[in-house]
């Protein structure tokens, strides 16, 4: 993520959201805490409102639901944790007894109730069913934790519900423990719905609805937001929805947030405060780590009129509706970020935005750019003035489909909406007449929740199903094959496939109109070949009147870990859409190094006629992107080269110094680019070199056009902007630009 002193537009003040500084400071420390948790237990404490009725209870860590082993009814049958399956062994029916205090009754047999053996004080006492007699040991009081989520504390001994050593394994038996606050002793409780077209969204979705007062609403977005805020290379995930209605909220978005709107439109939800991002956690208002987070299908009318979007990579802005002013920085630092399918009434202020990509959309006016600011297929924006200021504007989309959306109809019932394709268009798909689209019922998904397995997630591909994966982060042992024609894989709240023991996480067959959508790819520790592959090697099935199209589609290698893949994401394809993919290789976190978290390249385009909008990929240890189909486009690239080249030797491409970041293969007859930046920053060794950023036969039919290089601070060279034109990117002159090649 670049770095760039503070403009002058970057420092002009914006009225700030109710509550948005400060967050970072205001977190509990773990006195602060424990005293909380002391005050929450002790006699008259408030009891939290469960729902009543019948439930399924699940662990927040390991989304594993509380189960009653083997459906036994029997005296002695123990209370377990096992994968989340939908039998009634996994139901459990709510009884108010006295002071606050439930039972669990299990619904195969509501007498058979959750149950301490031996009446009990000890730690590690083992949870059971029996016949409910009135024991304390059978009553519970259900504590909120402030994000829906709940500690079950026994009243017999005090002490919390456990998953004992905070196992992850099925069948392993619940016990009760001293209470600590750890996620072992937090528990998802959420109502069984026959409602037709109703759906369990498990335990990290938070449904609002505008009957339930704002304070309460306020309550557990600032509880997720306070978890999220800094949780940069953290488990959690979390999916905001909001029922269509008008709310009074400020919504700040943290790490791993996605916040959606359930309408048809975005008008069919109105949030009057805020629905931002801000750069508080990382002074000075840094926000080229503001990763990893999204907001959706939703209306904002702005407190003081103007929102904040301050975001980096990976931080789709989609079917968003602003009734105000945008600001896209927070004053301090900020890398690039993506506007699609939106209307924004007022201006957008990008500030220190160093790159932006605004796709389809709709705005009252532009301001402000630094090294590339792309337009495509978008009303009330620059016309092309590249590089001075540096805007390229292209003024029709060629072939794009917007991404599915989760809604609700008029029942109530969840649907998924897929909007069609659409050619030659400008401007948002929703401003005029009802949304086009295929509704899919709910029926036709499997619901894929925090516990499932690659099994699982296979046999319902097998079986026809679409995958509607929640917010969680799931370990593959077998990879996921998807081989039907227009089967939709949407994930909710940045969802995140981790391939075990070195296998690819998921391949597409090569077959008409596969969606993949809102899908976070995360290498693991053992070197994977693939990460992503779109079609088998060979692919040359035409897919023009429906292809396959990717959106918010991330990758990461390193960072959370050690993580290795040879390459990320393979298309072999033809006629594939990437709408918005952020492919990196960790430059920082945990599990990163030049030998530690290795990466050769990125991704590979094989398939003829590929169209990418905002292709982001960054540090790979060879090309970045290799595009190998013909008659390819590309409108927005953004490259930073590998920070960690240990010195020139270890970087080399034969003779060449170093590897470009966009290599079009000399067999290429037709292809074309627009708005293309590669930055370098060898922090560990400044003296390494890059020959060029582009890499392309010289063809009247292979066209780039605004093309950037910047060396970071003066932190290494690229020699060239394309082959060997342009540049050079030096301490001596930071940035090259290149209109038009060749």
């Amino acid at each position: 993520m670049p770095l760039l002193p503070r403009t002058a537009a970057a420092r002009r003040a914006i009225p700030r959201s109710s509550g948005a500084r400060g967050r970072a400071a205001a977190a509990l420390t773990a006195g602060a805490v424990f005293s909380s948790l002391l005050m929450a237990l002790a006699p008259g404490a408030a009891a939290a409102e469960i729902p009543t009725g019948t439930v399924t209870v699940a662990n927040i860590a390991n989304g594993k639901c509380l189960d009653a082993r083997a459906a036994a009814t029997a005296n002695g049958t123990a209370v377990q944790q096992y994968g989340c399956n939908g039998t009634t062994a996994q139901q459990w029916t709510v009884t108010a007894t006295s002071n606050g205090y439930v039972r669990l009754g299990n619904s195969n047999d509501p007498a058979q109730t959750v149950d301490v053996t031996d009446v009990s004080t000890a730690d590690n006492a083992p949870v059971q069913l029996w016949t409910y007699g009135g024991g304390l040991n059978q009553q519970w009081r259900a504590v909120d934790e402030g994000d829906g989520t709940f500690r079950l504390v026994n009243r017999n001994s005090g002490k919390c519900l456990d998953v004992p050593a905070a196992s992850t394994a099925d069948s392993v038996q619940l016990v009760q423990y001293t209470c600590n606050g750890t996620a072992a002793q937090r528990f998802a409780v959420t109502p069984v719905s026959t409602s037709p077209g109703d759906v369990d969204l498990g335990p990290n979705v938070a449904v609002f609805d505008p009957s339930m007062s704002s304070a309460t609403i306020q309550s557990r977005l600032d509880t997720i937001f306070r978890r999220q805020e800094t949780n940069q290379f953290g488990q959690e995930r979390h999916a905001i929805l909001f029922k269509p209605g008008t709310y009074n909220n400020d919504v700040n978005v943290g790490f791993y947030t996605q916040v959606l709107g359930l309408g048809s439109s975005p008008d069919s939800v109105n949030i009057n405060g805020a629905v931002h991002v801000e750069a508080d956690w990382f002074p000075p208002q840094n926000a080229t780590q503001n990763f990893w987070r999204g907001a959706e299908n939703l209306s904002v009318t702005p407190a003081g009129g103007t929102d904040r979007w301050a975001v980096s990579q990976a931080s789709a802005y989609r079917r968003m509706h602003v009734r105000g002013n945008l600001e896209l920085s927070d004053g301090g630092w900020s890398s690039g970020g993506y506007i699609a399918d939106s209307r924004v009434d007022g201006q957008v202020r990008s500030g220190t935005q160093q790159q932006w990509l605004t796709r389809n959309s709709q705005l009252g006016s532009w301001t402000g750019s630094n090294w590339n600011m792309v337009f495509v297929g978008s009303q009330g924006v620059p016309a092309t003035t590249f590089p001075s200021p540096p805007h390229t504007t292209i003024d029709r989309a060629p072939v794009t489909r917007e991404k599915p959306y989760l809604t609700v109809d008029a029942t109530g019932a969840y649907q998924v909406v897929v909007p069609p394709v659409r050619t030659e268009s400008t401007g948002a798909s929703w401003t005029t007449g009802a949304p086009a689209g295929t509704r899919l019922g709910m029926d036709t998904f499997f619901v894929v929740k925090p516990g499932a397995t690659a099994a699982q997630i296979n046999t319902a591909l097998d079986a026809g199903k679409n995958l509607l994966v929640t917010p969680g982060v799931y370990h593959l042992d077998q990879t996921l094959r998807v081989t039907r024609p227009d089967t939709v894989v949407l994930g909710l709240g940045l969802a995140t496939f981790i391939p075990d023991n070195g296998i690819k996480a998921m391949t597409v067959a090569d077959v008409d109109g596969v969606k993949i959508a809102g899908i976070l790819f995360d290498a693991g520790p053992v070197n994977s070949p693939v990460l992503l592959e779109v079609g088998p090697t060979g692919s040359s099935a035409s897919h023009a009147a429906n292809p396959t199209s990717l959106h918010d589609v991330y990758v990461r290698v390193g960072g959370a870990g050690v993580g290795k893949a040879t390459t990320s994401v393979i298309v072999n394809s033809d006629h594939v859409i990437g709408d918005h993919m952020w492919i990196w290789r960790g430059d920082h976190g945990a599990g990163v190094g030049w030998t530690v978290n290795t990466g050769d390249t990125g991704i590979i385009v094989n398939g003829d006629d590929v169209t990418m909008y905002g292709l982001f990929v960054e540090h790979y240890q060879k090309y970045q992107t290799i595009w190998n189909g013909n008659r390819g486009q590309t409108y927005f690239y953004q490259n930073e080269m590998p920070y960690d080249p240990p010195n020139q030797a270890a970087w080399m491409n034969g003779p060449t110094q170093g590897y470009a970041a966009y290599k079009v293969a000399d067999s290429v007859t037709s292809h074309q680019a627009y708005g293309l930046g590669s930055y370098c920053y060898f922090n560990v060794n400044p003296a390494v070199v890059a020959e060029r950023a582009i890499e392309a036969p010289n063809r009247p039919d292979v066209r780039f056009r605004s093309m950037v290089t910047v060396s970071l601070g003066g932190t290494g060279t690229i020699r060239h902007v394309i082959n060997d034109r342009g540049g050079p990117s030096n301490s001596s002159t930071n940035v090259a630009n290149l209109v038009s090649y060749p």
